[in-house]
Formats: C-alpha cells, structure tokens, sequence
C-alpha cells in the first residue's frame, strides 16, 4: 500500500523532513551576471539603504508640507525600493551565493 500523503503542518511531517537536504538542480544555478551582482551588492551596508529611504521619506513630507504633491507622491515612492534593496543586500551577506 503507497505511503499516504502528510499534512505539511502535522509533528510528524516536521520530524520526517527535519534533516531533508536542499534540492540542488543545474537548472536552478544563477547566472554570471547574478553572481556578479550579489557580489557587488554586499560591499554595500545595509545602513546605507536605510538611511536613503528614510531620506525620502523626510524629503516626500518637506514636498508634501510645500504643496508640491507630484513631486512628494514620485519622491515618496522610493522608500519601498530602497528598503527592499537593503533586506536583499542583508540576505545575499547572510545566506551567499547559492
């Protein structure tokens, strides 16, 4: 009788894949150019895109305050990219290039 398929939320479903090693295909590899970035983007701190959406953010509401709206909502959207780019600046430093 084949194995009956598990609840992935079960306990036993966590002690059966606890020790799974990762699926590696040469299908999944990045590129060079992928390399080449994650490479560059981790000489960059995270501070830094931090501390340049937090500059948006501060240079949106001066916008805002001086009715310039166009400009505050196109100054204010950088925030969300620039934080972005930091958490994936964090992940490439923590986890490598895989």
């Amino acid at each position: 009788m084949p194995e009956r398929d598990v609840n992935p939320a079960s306990e036993r479903s966590e002690v059966s894949y606890r020790y799974a090693a990762p699926v590696l295909r040469a299908e999944h590899e990045e590129g060079s150019l992928t390399r080449l970035i994650e490479q560059q983007a981790a000489k960059i701190p995270s501070d830094v895109f931090l501390f340049f959406s937090l500059c948006a953010m501060t240079v949106s509401l001066g916008l805002e305050v001086a009715q310039e709206r166009r400009w505050s909502r196109f100054v204010g959207m950088w925030a969300g990219p620039l934080l972005t780019m930091g958490v994936y600046t964090k992940l490439v430093k923590m986890l490598g290039a895989r």
